[in-house]
């Protein structure tokens, strides 16, 4: 086995350690009350602020036990949300404009990213295809079918004249599955989230052609300011437990705060060392690249929403969610209690 993938073997053995099984919100024996996040790839820099709320006890100060359940995808994650399998999912907040079939009510609670957090590159293969108007009838690896890198894929496809039909969308994760697709020909491109797509790029693996991690790299792709990595949840469970959801705010703007003045050295005596790829530049650089599109406060602004919407609407040419009812995807109460306390 090489050392890449040894690499992106411990990554998946992170992610699966973060696998819990129930949700929970009852104070039991006096004891913390708990709650189940579902999140796909928690081992990336896209979860950072969750990380870092689990990592230096902010939730823990704010009085709630989190038990992370971890998927293979954020649609997947969003799904164990919708089905009731979970009480919050962190993933994209686009998922907003899907995600109530059953009449379950769903909101956006606490901001975590200011972009989407992913970026597009072409296979070193693909020595000659230098654009993504070149990449008609390649196979481009996703995490999954309706997440993220999938829907921003279909974007930056489409900004190229490439139609989301005119290419095959191959499932392969954010970890091992994205090393041995690439190394055997199973995709010849590939949308993934960092430090992933940093360390392939460093290592001539792929051909950066799209990147949504900066803040004006989002808004070139997105056509605007939009909203990223969010907390979700059922409206009725907002309304059911609200001291439990003030607790997650509070966690998140905390860690928010802590990392705006956050160095190197911080990081690493924070996150544990199997999310670094064994690669400390890396994973630093992959940081560095994308710091500036962390929340600053957690508040979700209405004129990014609108804008995500509008992306959302061009790629799909329908959405279940009306733009009348934008409002109702998400709420501020929690974020602004949250930004008084720790002055974010």
């Amino acid at each position: 086995m090489d050392a890449g993938r040894r690499q992106l073997l411990s990554l998946a053995a992170a992610a699966s350690a973060a696998q819990l099984s129930r949700p929970a919100s009852a104070t039991l024996n006096g004891k913390l009350p708990r709650v189940s996040i579902a999140l796909a790839a928690r081992h990336t820099l896209y979860h950072l602020p969750l990380t870092l709320a689990d990592q230096l006890g902010f939730f823990r100060q704010a009085g709630v036990q989190v038990d992370f359940m971890a998927h293979d995808a954020g649609a997947h994650a969003m799904a164990s949300l919708v089905s009731g399998q979970a009480d919050v999912v962190a993933g994209a907040f686009e998922h907003l404009f899907h995600a109530s079939p059953s009449g379950h009510k769903h909101q956006a609670f606490v901001l975590m990213g200011r972009s989407p957090q992913v970026s597009m590159g072409i296979s070193y293969r693909l020595s000659r295809v230098k654009s993504l108007a070149e990449l008609k009838g390649a196979k481009v690896g996703v995490t999954s079918v309706g997440s993220s890198t999938h829907t921003m894929a279909s974007q930056w496809l489409m900004l190229h004249g490439v139609l989301p039909e005119d290419v095959s969308f191959v499932e392969v994760g954010s970890s091992v599955g994205v090393w041995d697709a690439l190394r055997s020909g199973g995709i010849d491109a590939l949308c993934n989230p960092d430090p992933i797509m940093h360390w392939l790029e460093m290592r001539n693996e792929v051909l950066l052609v799209g990147e949504a991690r900066s803040l004006q790299g989002a808004q070139q792709v997105m056509g605007g300011a939009v909203p990223g990595a969010s907390l979700i949840a059922r409206e009725e469970f907002l309304q059911r437990q609200p001291e439990v959801a003030q607790a997650l705010s509070d966690g998140v703007v905390h860690a928010l705060k802590w990392l705006q003045t956050a160095g190197p050295t911080d990081l690493f005596r924070t996150v544990p060392p199997a999310y670094w790829m064994n690669d400390r530049a890396a994973y630093l650089g992959a940081f560095d690249k994308l710091r500036e599109s962390y929340a600053l406060d957690g508040l979700i602004q209405e004129d990014t929403v609108l804008n995500l919407w509008r992306a959302q609407a061009r790629l799909t040419g329908r959405l279940q969610t009306s733009r009348a009812l934008l409002a109702r995807t998400y709420t501020n109460a929690f974020a602004m209690k949250s930004k008084s306390r720790f002055k974010a």
